[in-house]
Order: structure tokens, then C-alpha cells, then sequence
């Protein structure tokens, strides 16, 4: 029995920021409620309430709901229309498909002055002679009946006939109670047989437990599981609320029954990873392209094909020193490899782009590799068509000039002027920087505080 809760109402509010004390409208259809309760209480406020293809028997606790101005309570199990007097501001009423047979509570919406719209299409009501006519008799305030507008005329003669219509009405009223009775003590009977059958028992039991004896219990209980379904679904039964109860009980047993089904461990057959003889196999169960190769630092780079917007937590790898192993979504990707690695120094990386997954594998045997030395360009001599190369000096570089520029860097210094090897002397104090010292004023007098011009 699924009841209307606090949580409940809160989740069909979010519309109105889970708040359920301003709340206007709200929506609890298709909940399998089978009671209107705290409603009244929880939701003053409200104008529209829908409740439609539910299990509600009975129309209660809404009498204080003094803003409602409309109420479905399609499908549902209703059959008497009652407590809706204190609905000041009702408008509009749906009780369409519900079982509805004393026509004669209908009377019980006098007091609803503003209901304009009422339905009661596929109540068994409607099957009475004269329905229309004493509905519209006995409420003045209704503008529309079953979606068919009423007009003036229509509502002067059943006016004018109300007494007969009444008669007549209140007659099949009275067949139909009987009848609704005896519904209801053959529907109890058969219950009670249901229950007390010993083969209905077993297979209930078996379906609980979810075990059989054997393969052959198994699947005659099977058999008889599926003819028991057909017998259900093809017995004729009249409509009522307890067969409407009954096949929504049945439903929901089916329901369970497959959630349970689902929730147990399937016995999958778990593919070899490692044999006995502690052979490591390869395994691609995602089936992603990958592609293993060496580049000049001696480190093996597996580049997997990983879906691009995957979300990376759903990765789990695992480097060993022969063998790499990758775990996504609970499917193995495993390689072995042509040489041992360092799992420790090992790496892995995301593209950001393409979504694969890098895995940076150094060798554990591996030797640094030098890089190549690049040729130095070579000399030529003017009287030998010789070429002599220039092998590097480690530590010492040297500066290379073309024999063709030797008479130009010996002009660099003019002829006739010989160079002084002696060294360096400070030129004369009166100047500096070339700047030649002005000669002192007689009217000059030298302030040892003021620090010396540089």
C-alpha cells in the first residue's frame, strides 16, 4: 500500500522549490495510492489536485481544501461521491471510469455552488434510464455534463419529469446494490479458494525461494506458471473494483518477481587471465584498437583507443614488469609485453582530445641512447680541390673562417702605424673622460660637507 508522505508531495513539488505549504497544484497520479490522507492539513492552498489512475476507494480528507476549484480522480475505485461539501471553490469534478452506482449521492454536490463541469463517463451510473436527466435535475449549477454542454431547454423538462425520473432511478439503484453485493461475496469466496489451493501455494512459495528441486520441477512448474498466467488474463470476470485490485496485485507480483530475477548473481563464465602454469594471456573483452611502440628514450608507448567521453574514474590500470592490465567498465584489456618495464617509473596520460589513454613504459634493461652528433659544414682550399672536416673539440669550440677572407682581416689594421705593447697608462688628472677641467674661481671656497662631483 503505497501512502501518501510528506517526501512524496515534496518530490511533485519542484515546480514550486519543494515548498508544500504554498503549494496550488500538485500532481499524484499513477502512485498506486490507495488513500487520500494529510493533504487537508499539508496543503491548504490548494486549487488543482490530480490523483487520476490511482487505487483510491473512498473520496476523504479534502473538505477542508476550501481553494480547490478542480479534482480528478480518474481510474480510481470510487463508488459514491461524498465528502466534497466543504470544496467551496470547486469548478470541476472528473470521475471518469470509476464505479460509481449509487447515482442517487450525486445529490451530495447541492452544496457545491461553483461546480460548472461534473464527469461521469464510464461509471455504472451512466447505464441507468433517465441518468442525464436527473443529474441535471438535481444539480442546477452545472453548465457541462460528460463534456456535452447542457442547454435551457434540456433543463426545463427534467425538471418537469424529476419525480418519475427519480422513481425509476432509485429502482435500478437498488438492483445494482444487490447486485454490487453479490459481487462482493463471490469475489471473497474465490479469494479464500485461491488461498487455500495447494498447487497455487507451491508455486508461490517456489517463485519466493527461487530454487526447485531439479531441472524437471523446474521447468514443469515453469509450465505450469505460464498456463496459470493465460488462465488469469483469459477467465472472464465482471469489472469491478476488486478484479481491478486483484489484476494490479498480479502485476505487481510480476513486477518483484522480475527485480528478484535481475538481483541475483548470474553465473558468468570468467574468461583465464593468468593460466595455472602462470602463463599471462592476451585479452581485448572492450575490444579497443591499440598500438604498442619504442620511441629513442628505451620507454614502450601503449596508446588504448578509449572512448572519447568516457569518464576517466571509470579506469583502472594496472602496470606489471611483463604484462599491462586495463580495467573499463568491469571488461579486461590485458597485454602482455615483448620486454620487462619499471611499473614504478611508468605513467599514464588522458588525451584531452581524442580520449586515448598513453601508457609511458620505461625499460628496466634499457641503456640511454646518445643522440647523434651533427656534422660540421667543411673547408676548401684555393690551391687543393681537398675537403678537410672539422671533428669537434669536446670542451673547446672553434671559430672557422673562409680562406678567401684572408687579405681583407689583414687590412684591418692600417700599414705605417705600429702598435705599442706597453701597457696601459691613467691619463692626466685635469681630465676626465675627455673633458677637459675648467679653471677653479678665486672666489670658490671648497665645503668638505658637500660630497666631490664623480
Amino acid at each position: 500500500m503505497v501512502r501518501i508522505s510528506e517526501d512524496l508531495i515534496r518530490r511533485r513539488a519542484e515546480h514550486n522549490n519543494g515548498e508544500i505549504f504554498s503549494l496550488e497544484e500538485v500532481s499524484l497520479h499513477q502512485q498506486d495510492i490507495e488513500r487520500i490522507e494529510h493533504i487537508d492539513k499539508w496543503c491548504r492552498d490548494l486549487k488543482i489536485l490530480y490523483l487520476q489512475n490511482n487505487l483510491i476507494p473512498k473520496i476523504e480528507n479534502v473538505g477542508r481544501l476550501k481553494k480547490l476549484e478542480y479534482l480528478n480522480l480518474a481510474l480510481n475505485n470510487i463508488e459514491v461521491i461524498e465528502n466534497l461539501e466543504g470544496c467551496e471553490s470547486l469548478q470541476k469534478l472528473d470521475l471518469t471510469v470509476n464505479f460509481v452506482g449509487k447515482l442517487s449521492s450525486v445529490e451530495s454536490l447541492k452544496q457545491n455552488l461553483h461546480l460548472r463541469e461534473l464527469y461521469l463517463v464510464g461509471n455504472p451510473c451512466t447505464e441507468f434510464h433517465g441518468y442525464r436527466q436527473y443529474v441535471l435535475a438535481c444539480l442546477p449549477q452545472l453548465q457541462w455534463l460528460d463534456g456535452k454542454e447542457i442547454g435551457r431547454g434540456e433543463r426545463i423538462q427534467a425538471l418537469q419529469e424529476l419525480d418519475a425520473v427519480r422513481r425509476h432511478v432509485l429502482e435500478q439503484e437498488a438492483d445494482y446494490i444487490e447486485k454490487r453485493e453479490e459481487q462482493k461475496r463471490s469475489g471473497l469466496k474465490e479469494t479464500t479458494e485461491k488461498q487455500e489451493d495447494p498447487q497455487i501455494n507451491q508455486l508461490l512459495s517456489e517463485n519466493q525461494n527461487g530454487t526447485h528441486q531439479n531441472p524437471e520441477s523446474s521447468s514443469k512448474a515453469h509450465t505450469d506458471a505460464e498456463d496459470k498466467e493465460k488462465e488469469f488474463w483469459e477467465k472472464p470476470c465482471p469489472f469491478t473494483p476488486e478484479s481491478r485490485l486483484e489484476a494490479h496485485r498480479h502485476l505487481e507480483d510480476k513486477r518483484r518477481a522480475k527485480e528478484k530475477e535481475r538481483e541475483k548473481p548470474k553465473n558468468k563464465t570468467l574468461r583465464t587471465l593468468i593460466t595455472a602454469d602462470g602463463r599471462v594471456m592476451n585479452v581485448n573483452e572492450p575490444k579497443f584498437d591499440f598500438s604498442l611502440t619504442e620511441d629513442e628514450n628505451n620507454c614502450m608507448l601503449l596508446d588504448l583507443h578509449v572512448y572519447r567521453h568516457m569518464d576517466t574514474s571509470l579506469l583502472d590500470v594496472d602496470v606489471q614488469p611483463t604484462y599491462v592490465r586495463v580495467t573499463v567498465k568491469g571488461k579486461v584489456f590485458q597485454l602482455v609485453l615483448p620486454a620487462e618495464v619499471k611499473p614504478d617509473s611508468s605513467t599514464a596520460q588522458r588525451s584531452q582530445t581524442t580520449g586515448h589513454l598513453l601508457l609511458i613504459l620505461p625499460l628496466a634493461h634499457g641503456e640511454i641512447k646518445p643522440k647523434k652528433p651533427t656534422a660540421r659544414p667543411t673547408s676548401v682550399t684555393s690551391k687543393q680541390n681537398t675537403k678537410k672536416e672539422t671533428r669537434p673539440v669536446p670542451g673547446r669550440e672553434l671559430l672557422e673562417v673562409d680562406p678567401g677572407l684572408a687579405g681583407s682581416l689583414a687590412n684591418i689594421v692600417p700599414k705605417g702605424k705600429e702598435s705599442s705593447h706597453k701597457p696601459l697608462q691613467l691619463s692626466q688628472p685635469h681630465q676626465h673622460c675627455g673633458v677637459e677641467e675648467r679653471p677653479v674661481s678665486k672666489d670658490f671656497v671648497d665645503d668638505p660637507e658637500v660630497p666631490p662631483l664623480m
